[in-house]
């Protein structure tokens, strides 16, 4: 067999599939209260009645989306043997992020006919999705993802007046709303909180104990039989409560240690493949985060890097300004103002990849703040490659580069 063929061979994963974000298991564990409440919400709609709209906040991983699915499907399956009439639409608004986009991507879902996203009013796409809804009558559940990246509230205020405006006369419509901003409501509209009159369920992180149940399902579909030792299901969950209660954190990092077990044919999957697997995907975490910044961002952060590659971070404020001005004229970019620089900096500090400090040295020296890189500089380094190469290296990076 050649060096690059291909041949099968699982080994240590039964069904790989089960760690992966679009797996819905059979059984949830680890969310009993709010599956409780939510089943609660959902209930009237299998005695053909329309539940409450329901909001449902909590940080990204704790399970939100996965029991929405999860009753939605059962939902479905109960549907079917009770002979009710019920369709459920799940949109993720952080691409879909205005009333209109969502009405025509509604309509399209759930019409025969289609539609195209744009040459409609407003009003006309609304008619068609009223039109639409009463062909297919019975209970509609329209839920909203992410519905905190929705643009505007106008399509909220429409369903839930749909009736009553008699929009729509044979179907019903119920809207759930998936959010991690738990201030999500009081952006709203009045007239629109007054309209919803929903019901919210808070998913809270989930705690070490409840991150293992939900790991220990996963391993008895993901892996064969006797391949993790003892102490990769309770690391995972530590280092996944650590992460702010975040399941698809634990899950991704089972995943990447199963994955690095298999690379290297080993007998087991180890505590040392999951620490060895969490500084992958914190690298791989730091190197996406920066490719999300734009041009100035990273060159702010280049600078600082230089400066850490001298061992010179923190570093002042208005140190590091300078510099960034330098590597801005090195880029051939006018450079934005220092009040800009500190609005970024909180921003860059909010997503882990620098430290801010506040010193006072009182009337001798007055109030200024340090920042210092609060990543492994090689992992930025590598991050900032084309960065790099649009501004130059600096001499204590390529220092820094030829040491490591």
């Amino acid at each position: 067999m050649g060096q690059y063929d291909f041949a099968p061979g699982n080994y240590p994963f039964e069904n790989r599939n089960a760690l992966l974000d679009d797996y819905t298991p059979e059984e949830m564990v680890g969310r009993d209260d709010e599956l409780d409440e939510y089943h609660r919400a959902l209930q009237p709609a299998i005695n053909e009645s329309q539940p409450d709209n329901i909001f449902l906040y909590g940080k990204t991983g704790v399970g939100k989306t996965a029991a929405t699915k999860f009753l939605l499907t059962r939902l479905e399956k109960a549907s079917e043997q009770y002979d009710v009439t019920t369709t459920s639409k799940i949109i993720n608004c952080d691409g879909v992020n205005t009333s209109y986009r969502v009405a025509v991507e509604l309509t399209n879902s759930i019409s025969d006919e289609k539609i195209s996203d744009t040459g409609h009013s407003r009003s006309k796409v609304y008619d068609l999705m009223w039109d639409a809804f009463d062909n297919r009558g019975g209970l509609i559940i329209l839920v909203l993802d992410e519905i905190d990246h929705l643009q505007d509230d106008s399509l909220l205020y429409q369903l839930s007046r749909a009736r009553e405006n008699d929009n729509i006369e044979k179907a019903r419509v119920s809207v759930i709303g998936i959010s991690n901003d738990l201030s999500y409501r009081e952006t709203l509209s009045p007239k629109v909180r007054s309209s919803l009159c929903e019901r919210s369920i808070n998913f809270p992180s989930y705690s070490a104990h409840e991150l293992e149940e939900v790991l220990h399902q996963r391993k008895e579909i993901a892996f064969q039989d006797d391949v993790l030792e003892g102490a990769v299901i309770p690391l995972c969950a530590a280092f996944g409560a650590q992460e702010s209660g975040d399941a698809r954190k634990a899950l991704d990092l089972l995943l990447k240690a199963g994955d690095l077990a298999h690379e290297e044919n080993a007998d087991k999957v180890t505590e040392d493949h999951v620490r060895r697997g969490r500084e992958l995907l914190q690298r791989e975490e730091v190197t996406q985060g920066i490719h999300g910044l734009n041009e100035h961002e990273q060159i702010l952060l280049y600078a600082l890097a230089s400066y850490s590659s001298d061992d010179l971070s923190p570093v002042r404020s208005r140190d590091l300004y300078h510099r960034y001005e330098q590597f801005c004229s090195h880029s051939g970019l006018d450079a934005l103002t220092s009040r800009w620089m500190h609005d970024h900096i909180d921003e860059l500090e909010m997503l882990g990849l620098v430290s801010v400090d506040k010193k006072n040295k009182g009337s001798s020296g007055g109030q200024y703040k340090v920042i210092g890189l609060d990543q492994e500089l090689l992992a930025v380094l590598n991050a900032l490659e084309d960065t790099i190469n649009q501004v130059g290296v600096h001499e204590s990076v390529q220092t820094k580069l030829t040491e490591l």
